[in-house]
């Protein structure tokens, strides 16, 4: 086994580079996979924004005696 990229023969940097197509080949796959997966989050089936009407209106009162600060 060589330890050093400077000293390695064909035969390490011919490894290398088969890993690295291997592991490159292998995220393309599960990232092409996961975006063709139904994870129960599609467009057609999320559930809508819920919207809130306001109420009725609320009046700000301050006691007397109490001071604010």
């Amino acid at each position: 086994m060589n330890w050093s990229m400077y000293t390695a023969d064909r035969t390490t940097h011919l490894k290398i580079v088969v890993v690295g197509l291997f592991a490159a080949l292998m995220i393309a796959v599960i990232g092409i996979s996961a975006t063709q997966l139904n994870l129960g989050a599609d467009v057609m089936t999320a559930k809508g924004p819920q919207v809130y009407k306001a109420g009725q209106p609320v009046v700000l009162t301050v006691r007397e005696g109490a001071s604010i600060h």
